[in-house]
């Protein structure tokens, strides 16, 4: 079985991270924020895993395990975030946080 070259799957990872910072930076709704998020997450797992790969440890898998939880964190209460700030304001447009204060 022919595997992948270890400089593909980092050129991927870093397509992917670049893809998700771009999203980030230039999205309003935080739906596609978080989703943006989640694409960087698995952006830095991939590199983990592609790492573990080529030096035959299993510290990428570890490692990418603990990423999932982190996100898995991140959208319960990211989700819990835009509900109430739906809740609040009727949208969920990121310009609208610069209204809460105090």
């Amino acid at each position: 079985m022919e595997t992948i070259p270890v400089e593909h799957g980092f050129i991927l990872a870093g397509i992917l991270f670049c893809l998700g910072l771009i999203g980030v930076l230039t999205r309003r709704n935080v739906v596609f924020v978080l989703m943006s998020l989640e694409i960087m997450l698995n952006a830095s797992g991939l590199a983990f895993i592609v790492a573990a790969a080529r030096w035959g440890h299993a510290d990428g898998q570890v490692m990418f395990l603990m990423i999932l939880t982190l996100a898995a964190a991140e959208v319960a209460v990211g989700l819990g975030l835009i509900i109430q700030m739906f809740r609040r304001y009727q949208t969920v447009d990121i310009n609208v946080l610069s209204d809460m204060k105090g």
